[in-house]
């Protein structure tokens, strides 16, 4: 009895001192290998590695969650045992299903002794940002509306139609502004003809999304959109911006210009309020994205004209476009009347260089004005 007793004060104090010797957590550094920027709807990879630094043999496991929005092929969880300085590598793929700065702020790593009798945790801290950029889709511009991200050649009035120096005049095809139509020549003829004015090169192309009004559904929309048209000015070399209520980016042509449009358009949230569109460079185009279009709004895009070579606005009623890859649905409601109001406004915005689109019914985002 007495040699019982004395074998379970020795199992005691072993196990005390097994418990008191891995209560310190072991040094650990955790690094992770991913691009700081990258597009939402893509997939890259993910490198996280681990080091352990201990006197004493363990095991130990290190859970890194990733941000809700990020998703991996396979959880990261990192799993080893020895002692001294112990190195584990972890590879995956994230597919990264929402724009935005998704922060990544730590991982939790769990220790115990070689027998696995105490298992202990500690938070690792390792706050790292991922950029994620709106996804773009092609666009499928009519021939009305790309000629507004480039007019030409350069004239001596940059981006800007004059009545005065006009190349002649031609017959009216199907999208012509009805501003343009000769009405003298048109009466005389007997043949609707329209003004054929110099075309000019924009300077530059500024699309702002407009967060004041519209739900989720239509901000992730009109994001990309407008990740869409930056794309499509690039293509031109013409320099683009991004503006929403309170901020803007610089135009630009350069990697720096088109990450902060890029970056503007990833941390876009909704904000309801009244309108701000920003001044426009002289000659350049304005595109002005929103879900109600309302008379504030369409105010400022009036004052725009007076420096813009053209202003359009794209109307996106929420339900009554369809995102790539959705198929058509039913529409059991209307157009909001604030909608069929900027509708009813139509010609005469046109007769003043302000183009509307509005994508109604089953109208995909892909193909605008179409």
């Amino acid at each position: 009895m007495s040699a019982l007793l004395v074998w379970l004060v020795v199992i005691a104090l072993l196990t005390a001192l097994l418990w008191l010797a891995y209560s310190v957590p072991p040094a650990v550094t955790l690094s992770r290998d991913l691009p700081d920027r990258a597009f939402q709807g893509t997939r890259t990879p993910l490198g996280v590695r681990v080091e352990l630094h201990s006197r004493l043999p363990l095991r130990f496991a290190l859970d890194d969650p990733t941000p809700r929005a990020v998703v991996p092929d396979v959880p990261v969880t990192l799993v080893g045992a020895g002692m001294g300085t112990v190195a584990v590598d972890f590879h995956t793929t994230l597919d990264l299903n929402r724009r935005g700065v998704h922060a990544w702020p730590g991982a939790t790593l769990r220790w115990a002794d070689p027998l696995g009798l105490f298992w202990r945790a500690v938070p690792v801290p390792a706050p790292q940002g991922l950029l994620v950029y709106p996804g773009t889709h092609g666009l499928v511009l009519p021939e009305l509306l790309r000629p507004l991200l480039s007019e030409g050649g350069l004239s001596r009035r940059l981006g800007l139609d004059d009545p005065l120096s006009l190349r002649g005049v031609r017959e009216y095809v199907s999208g012509d502004p009805p501003g343009r139509v000769h009405w003298r020549l048109s009466a005389r003829t007997g043949t609707l003809t329209v003004r054929d004015p110099e075309r000019t090169a924009a300077s530059s192309v500024a699309i702002y999304v407009d967060t004041g009004a519209g739900t989720d559904v239509y901000l992730e929309s009109a994001v990309r959109l407008a990740a869409s048209l930056v794309q499509e000015a690039l293509g031109l070399t013409l320099p683009v911006s991004v503006a929403l209520p309170g901020s803007a980016s610089p135009a630009g042509t350069t990697g720096e210009a088109v990450q902060g449009a890029l970056r503007l358009l990833a941390r876009a949230a909704l904000n309801p309020g009244d309108p701000a569109v920003p001044p426009t460079r002289t000659g350049g185009n304005l595109f002005i994205l929103t879900a109600r279009p309302r008379p504030a709004l369409i105010e400022q895009a009036m004052r725009a004209r007076a420096h813009a070579s053209r202003v359009v606005i794209v109307a996106l009623p929420e339900g009554f476009y369809l995102e790539p890859g959705e198929t058509p649905r039913r529409q059991w409601s209307g157009l909001p009347d604030v909608v069929r109001d900027l509708e009813r406004q139509a010609g005469a915005l046109a007769g003043a260089g302000i183009l509307v689109y509005i994508l109604r019914g089953n109208q995909s985002v892909l193909k605008l004005g179409a």
